[in-house]
């Protein structure tokens, strides 16, 4: 009994701890005034994803050899950055075309570093649609969406190993929350989307034509795609009818 009461103690000093860690860390996102709790600086952030940068393109098959295109999306996403609360950030923004012709996907690493596949690319029909899809990538960035995640993860992981030490009840921990952090990135998709909403108006292109990306990538998972409890996505029809409450807001 005596070393159960001391083990629970070390747990609640370890959760205690942790639970510190993660409410100092706690503030106000200058760009979208959304409270979060983050654990890098931007110059972390910036460093973070040039380091990875090579690593990321490299998984994509490297970079597609057309400087045609590849000036396109140049020209899109810098479009997007200037005419948007993006440049008003500390972030190095780069657009990057991936040579993978099967992975239909774009992706952001924290710090700007932005990417899409040829595959996504090719299945765009215009170039709003190309806008939709960077501007809700700028939109992870600016959001810290990863670095919130990274805050996060440090946070449950130190609770899953109060668990395991106050009284084996660190698995239990440890689902609830990977549970809650699939939850927040389905929050941070749907922000961004907002965000790319909001970035395609002030630039000039049509948000409608994001509706046309979801339809992509709705018919690119198929009738087999994960439900979305188990992803860290929306389903697409649920962010369908977000971008349209987007559309109303900004347009109003």
């Amino acid at each position: 009994m005596r070393n159960l009461k001391g083990r629970l103690l070390i747990g609640l000093v370890i959760a205690a701890f942790f639970g510190f860690k993660y409410c100092s860390q706690i503030e106000e996102n200058p760009y979208t005034g959304k409270r979060q709790a983050i654990s890098m600086t931007p110059d972390q952030e910036i460093q973070m994803g040039l380091q990875s940068r090579e690593q990321m393109a490299a998984q994509h098959g490297g970079l597609y050899p057309n400087q045609e295109y590849q000036a396109f999306v140049d020209r899109v996403g810098n479009k997007l950055v200037q005419n948007s609360i993006a440049k008003d950030t500390p972030y190095q923004y780069e657009f990057h075309l991936l040579a993978d012709q099967n992975t239909i996907n774009a992706f952001a690493l924290p710090g700007g570093q932005i990417f899409i596949t040829y595959a996504l690319f090719a299945q765009l029909e215009n170039e709003d649609q190309l806008a939709g899809v960077l501007g809700h990538e700028i939109g992870h960035v600016i959001g810290r969406h990863s670095a919130e995640r990274i805050a996060n993860s440090e946070l449950w992981q130190g609770l899953s190993t109060a668990g395991s030490v106050g009284g084996d009840m660190g698995g239990l921990v440890s689902q609830i929350g990977n549970g809650t952090l699939l939850k927040n990135g389905r929050g941070d998709e749907l922000e961004s989307d907002d965000l790319g909403v909001r970035f395609m108006l002030r630039s000039g292109y049509d948000p409608e034509e994001m509706i046309g990306v979801m339809q992509i990538l709705k018919q690119a998972a198929g009738p087999n795609r994960v439900p979305e409890f188990q992803s860290t996505h929306p389903d697409p029809e649920n962010r369908i009818e977000k971008i349209r409450e987007s559309i109303k807001k900004y347009s109003l």
